[in-house]
């Protein structure tokens, strides 16, 4: 049963990232959620595993940092 490699496995994550940040360069909101979307089901189908990818999604959906103001809905003001 394969499981998530959670050890460094890029060839270059130097590169990587630079080409992820460069497409979302110039983008609006919707349109980077859009495109992190397509790349999360393109690698998703990449990978295959449903075992894997639930996983992945365990992980992923771990806080692993206190939520910012952004992340948060707006409070109302109490009169």
């Amino acid at each position: 049963m394969p499981r998530l490699e959670l050890n460094p496995n890029f060839t270059d994550p130097d590169a990587f990232y630079a080409a992820l940040t460069d497409i979302h360069r110039e983008r609006g909101e919707t349109e980077s959620e859009r495109i992190n979307a397509r790349l999360i089901l393109l690698l998703a189908n990449h990978i295959g595993d449903q075992q894997v990818l639930e996983e992945a999604l365990a992980i992923a959906g771990q806080a692993t940092e206190p939520a910012t103001a952004h992340d948060q809905p707006a409070q109302q003001e109490q009169c």
